[in-house]
C-alpha cells in the first residue's frame, strides 16, 4: 500500500523529543515489516507500548486437515457455517497451505472485552453482510457490504458491528498483500489504466486516543497459537502517526472492470497480489462486443494453481446451481470451465450482474475438517450433463 498518510499530532522531525503538555515525552514506535526494508509507520504513544502485566493461557488454532492432497473440485455452502457470538471463534478455516488460510465467519457481536493482533499474517476481510467500524490504534474505518478490509500483520484492532447478521470471507496471508504491480508506476502510484485508484481507498480516520491505565487483554496470534496477554495501558493511546503501513478499505463496487471485444483473462480482474497468490474481483460489467464473441470463459487448465471462488451476488454466468455464500474449489492438475449449457447460453448476452471474489494460490490447498462439513460432495461430477 505505497501511499503516505498521516493522522493526529507528530513532531516535525523523526526520532526527536515530542513532549506532552506536562513536559514528559511521548513514546515513539516504529511499526514496520520485512526488517527495516518494508513499509512502515511511526506511531507516538502516551504510554510505553511494551508494558505487559501478565501472560495467560494459549490456544492452539492449527486447522485440522481432512484432505492433504486434493484433486476433487468442491462446492461448499458458506452460509451453513453457524453464527457465533465471538469474532475470533466464528472463524472457520476451509482451505489452507503454508502461504494462506481461507475461511468464512459469521460473528454476531462486536469485540469489546479484548483486542486482537495477528502477528503471523496480513488479514484480508471481505464484508458480505453487515456494517460497522474497524477500530485500530491508528484510526477507524467504517465498513459496509462489499468492502475489503486489509489489516497488516501486527496491527492491534477491534471490530464493532451494527447488527448481529454478519458474514465475512477472510484470508490470512503469510506474505505481504499489495496492489498488483501491473497497475503501478515505478513510484508506486496507480496508473491510468488501473481498474481503481487511490481516491477509492477508505483510509483510517477519526483517531481516538485513550489515556487509560489498567488491565487490557490483547489476543495475539503467533505461530498458529492464540496467546493472551494483559497489558498495563490501553493499546489505543496513539496521539499521532505517519507513514505507509496501516489498514485500509476498498469497496468491490469501486472496481472498474476491464472489458474487450473478446473474452478477457482473469488477471484483468486482479485486485490484490502476493508472491504466493492473487485476489480478483468479478464485478457487473458489459460483455465482450465482438459479433461472434463467447462471453463465458473458455475451458482452462489449472496446472500450477488452485482456484477458490466465493460467490457474493448476482447471476454467475459460467456456473449452474450457484447461490450467494457458496465457495467452489477448482484444484490444480485438472482443467475446468463453464458448466454444461453456460458456454452456449452466454452467446449474445450483453452484460452480467455477477459479483464474486476469486483467490488463486500457487501452492495446492489442503481441505479442513470444517470444510468437509460444508461440502456438497458431488460438485466434481457437475460437468457430466449435456455431453
Amino acid at each position: 500500500m505505497p501511499i503516505y498518510h498521516q493522522l493526529g499530532k507528530i513532531p516535525q522531525k523523526r526520532h526527536t523529543t515530542f513532549k506532552k503538555k506536562d513536559g514528559s515525552l511521548h513514546y515513539e514506535q516504529l511499526f514496520g515489516t520485512i526488517g527495516f526494508d518494508g513499509m512502515s509507520s511511526l506511531l507516538y504513544h502516551l504510554r510505553r507500548p511494551t508494558m505487559v502485566n501478565e501472560i495467560l493461557d494459549s490456544i492452539d488454532l492449527t486447522p485440522k486437515i481432512a484432505v492433504a492432497r486434493n484433486i476433487h473440485a468442491r462446492k461448499l455452502f458458506g452460509f451453513n457455517a453457524p453464527p457465533v457470538d465471538d469474532f475470533l471463534e466464528s472463524r472457520v478455516a476451509l482451505f489452507v497451505n503454508s502461504d494462506i488460510f481461507i475461511g468464512v465467519a459469521a460473528p454476531r457481536h462486536s469485540m469489546k472485552d479484548y483486542f486482537y493482533k495477528n502477528a503471523d499474517a496480513d488479514e484480508l476481510l471481505f464484508i458480505h453482510k453487515g456494517t460497522g467500524t474497524l477500530k485500530t490504534l491508528v484510526g477507524n474505518i467504517s465498513f459496509e457490504y462489499g468492502d475489503y478490509l486489509l489489516i497488516p500483520r501486527g496491527m492491534i484492532y477491534q471490530i464493532e458491528f451494527d447488527t448481529e447478521d454478519n458474514r465475512i470471507l477472510y484470508s490470512e496471508s503469510f506474505h505481504p498483500i499489495y496492489t498488483p504491480k501491473r497497475y503501478r508506476n515505478w513510484f508506486g502510484q496507480l496508473l491510468e489504466h488501473a481498474p481503481f485508484c487511490e481516491r477509492d481507498y477508505k483510509l483510517p480516520a477519526e483517531l481516538q486516543t485513550y489515556d487509560e491505565a489498567g488491565e487490557f487483554l490483547i489476543k495475539i496470534k503467533k505461530q498458529g497459537q492464540l496467546h493472551q496477554l494483559v497489558y498495563a495501558s490501553h493499546p489505543f493511546d496513539v496521539v499521532g502517526w505517519d507513514g505507509y503501513n496501516y489498514p485500509y478499505g476498498f469497496s468491490i463496487h469501486n472496481f472498474e472492470p476491464i472489458t474487450g471485444r473478446v473474452h478477457q483473462p482473469p488477471p484483468v480482474h486482479q485486485t490484490f497480489e502476493t508472491s504466493a497468490f492473487v485476489v480478483c474481483s468479478f464485478c457487473p460489467r458489459l460483455y465482450d462486443y465482438h459479433p461472434e464473441a463467447i462471453p463465458a470463459p473458455y475451458n482452462h487448465s489449472n496446472i500450477d494453481s488452485d482456484e477458490v471462488l466465493y460467490y457474493v451476488g448476482g447471476d454467475f454466468m459460467s456456473r449452474n446451481d450457484i447461490d450467494q455464500g457458496y465457495l467452489t474449489l477448482h484444484p490444480g492438475g485438472i482443467p475446468h470451465g463453464p458448466h454444461p449449457g453456460a458456454y452456449e447460453r452466454s452467446i449474445g448476452q450483453k452484460e452480467t450482474s455477477e459479483l464474486a471474489v476469486m483467490i488463486d494460490t500457487f501452492k495446492p490447498l489442503q481441505i479442513t475438517e470444517d470444510a468437509i462439513k460444508l461440502d456438497d460432495g458431488k460438485y466434481y461430477k457437475s460437468w457430466l450433463g449435456h455431453q
